[in-house]
């Protein structure tokens, strides 16, 4: 039986809450490269990607994001990483959905500054464990990055957002190990009721990453647990 999430919206697009699972990938250009980026998109799009997600390293990253929003309908989800200035100038560019990990951007202010402003715009934010990159506290308590270890670490980040009064959340729990990566999916969807994006990081050389990547979502699929793919 299909997992019962809760509706999220990105831009026109429904993830969970019954809604068919979506399919989304990432560009591999640099987002400063306007041109480049937009050509990648389409190229995504053609395929059947529904949505596109662009890193944001750096200013001129967000920069680049207003002028790739006036060139694209199609939902973008920003990528952040520990600077919540990027996440904020993001947003003022309009893009549709951040992935950002509250817990990996300072002090709480600095969270809140960026939960109002999604907030503001409707755009839901997504929480990315990757288990290669845990917390060292949880490290040491689980000895390695274990599927309880990733949850843990997951529900740390959705305390902080629920504790602000967002729920516009997402959850994905990646590791390389396929094993490890269904059996933390399996357990975070007991926990909670958000939406869960499906993937397999580091999945390796493109076949033996398609490999991995169609074992991991296909038993996850089946077990109904997945609202969103990679």
């Amino acid at each position: 039986m299909k997992r019962v999430s809760r509706a999220v919206k990105i831009r026109d697009i429904q993830i969970g809450g019954g809604a068919p699972v979506t399919v989304q990938s990432m560009t591999k250009t640099d987002t400063t490269d306007v041109d480049g980026t937009i050509r990648q998109i389409e190229q995504m799009v053609e395929a059947g990607c529904e949505i596109v997600r662009v890193a944001v390293p750096d200013d001129d990253a967000a920069a680049a994001l207003k002028e790739i929003r006036k060139r694209t309908d199609v939902p973008l989800v920003a990528d952040i990483h520990f600077h919540y200035k990027l996440a904020l100038k993001a947003l003022e560019a309009g893009v549709d959905k951040l992935r950002i990990n509250p817990g990996n951007i300072g002090h709480i202010d600095r969270v809140r500054e960026v939960v109002r402003a999604a907030e503001a715009q409707n755009v839901p934010i997504r929480i990315g464990v990757n288990g290669g990159s845990l917390e060292k506290d949880l490290l040491k308590k689980y000895g390695t990055a274990t599927p309880e270890a990733m949850v843990e670490s997951g529900m740390r980040h959705v305390r902080i957002l629920e504790d602000l009064g967002f729920g516009n959340i997402i959850i994905s729990l990646k590791a390389s190990d396929v094993n490890r990566m269904v059996e933390a999916y399996r357990l975070m969807a007991t926990k909670v009721d958000y939406p869960l994006h499906l993937g397999v990081t580091e999945a390796g050389t493109p076949f033996g990453g398609t490999i991995k990547s169609a074992i991991g979502l296909g038993i996850l699929l089946h077990d109904g647990i997945g609202d969103t793919i990679r």
